[in-house]
């Protein structure tokens, strides 16, 4: 397959096309879905070919024996990002998002601090609130126009309630891919202040040429006995409605404590996601991932070059992922303003930036993980929104 391939995801209940009308007034007849985490790419045909294989066979049953599940993720983290995870670490959610609320319940209770770095993944935010924990924002600083992590100011805001912190790593939706030095940083942060680390490192394979994401394991072991790691497939692999997800957790204790609440709740896999994940994770998705990742960054220069050739416009430079953070507080214009004109002006559909925290109040983030000719598209509907700024 190419990435340039223009596919039509309309009329084929996908939420990021289907819904973009009901959602920003953007019909999908003309408009430009670049709001939902999905990529306008097909998967690896070796996963399409898998599932196939299961579909002409008609094996729908419960699954077992998922050594060959356990062996395609401990090969894949090892040979893609030098981390050795043994089999019985692997535990398995319904998504990352599943995965972050179990958390929740497991290892904090009603009225406790959840710490999340803002700007950041919104749904957050959403599953703290209807798990009855408190919300604690600390927003990431901004030097030499990028995030950067600001521990003395978030040392200053703990109170001794907070019990779990959430890092996004690489950053959604700043594209950081955090340094060994700021990860030590964070590792020493939770320590300091006695919090379980949750590091959400979903987007770990998208990282661009000239970057290095680092699992958080390796950066200091020390922290094994307060660290649950997440990854799946679904960004990777653009495979986001498997609902497939992992939590990685070295340390026993832990991992019992979470094993027994997925017991509780009767969670069990979904067998597509125990066939997809062995042909995804294989040398074939891996040969896939690196075709996908430069294609991505040449997306990635070209939307940041022409935003950031429109007055009032700024967007962040990306070291990884494929959602696009860009500040229109220099226009001058209200929130309200800024998506009356790209969704009516431009007709793109983008996620607004307050529902990311604090520093995401005059922010869209844009999917930018589309063929090329429609980043180029996107790039002139915006600048033919904001034309009378020029």
């Amino acid at each position: 397959m190419s990435f340039d391939d223009l596919i039509d995801f309309r009329g084929q209940h996908s939420n990021k096309w289907d819904m973009m009308e009901a959602s920003f007034g953007v019909s999908p007849k003309d408009g430009l879905a670049m709001w939902v985490a999905d990529m306008d790419f097909r998967p690896p045909e070796a996963m399409i070919d898998r599932v196939r294989a299961v579909a002409d066979k008609g094996l729908f049953t419960y699954f077992g024996d998922r050594r060959e599940y356990d062996a395609s993720i401990t090969w894949w983290m090892k040979s893609r990002h030098g981390w050795d995870v043994r089999p019985e670490e692997i535990l398995i959610t319904h998504g990352i998002v599943n995965a972050v609320s179990m958390c929740l319940e497991t290892y904090s209770k009603p009225g406790d601090g959840i710490v999340v770095f803002t700007p950041v993944y919104h749904a957050f935010a959403r599953v703290i609130r209807s798990n009855d924990r408190q919300l604690v924002e600390c927003p990431l600083a901004v030097r030499d126009g990028i995030y950067q992590m600001d521990f003395d100011a978030w040392d200053a805001q703990m109170t001794g309630n907070e019990r779990i912190a959430i890092l996004c790593s690489p950053h959604n939706p700043g594209g950081r891919v955090w340094s060994r030095a700021e990860l030590r940083g964070m590792a020493d942060f939770a320590k300091r202040h006695d919090l379980i680390l949750i590091s959400d490192e979903i987007h770990h394979d998208l990282v661009f040429p000239g970057q290095k994401h680092i699992a958080m394991p390796l950066v200091d072991p020390s922290i094994a006995d307060r660290l649950l790691v997440l990854a799946s497939t679904s960004k990777t692999f653009n495979v986001a409605g498997m609902h497939c997800g992992n939590v990685i957790i070295a340390d026993e204790g832990l991992r019992k404590r979470l094993s027994v609440r997925l017991e509780q709740l009767a969670i069990s896999p979904n067998s597509m996601s125990m066939h997809m994940t062995p042909a995804l994770y294989s040398p074939e998705g891996a040969a896939w991932v690196d075709r996908l990742v430069p294609y991505l960054d040449t997306n990635h220069r070209t939307f940041l070059r022409g935003v950031n050739a429109i007055p009032g416009l700024k967007m962040q430079p990306m070291e990884g992922t494929y959602l696009a953070w860009v500040d229109f507080s220099g226009t001058g214009m209200t929130a309200e303003e800024i998506n009356e004109r790209v969704a009516k002006g431009a007709k793109i559909a983008a996620s607004p930036g307050p529902g990311f925290g604090k520093g995401g109040e005059s922010c869209l983030r844009f999917n930018i993980a589309l063929p090329h000719a429609r980043i180029e598209d996107a790039v002139g509907r915006l600048k033919g929104a904001f034309a009378d700024l020029q």
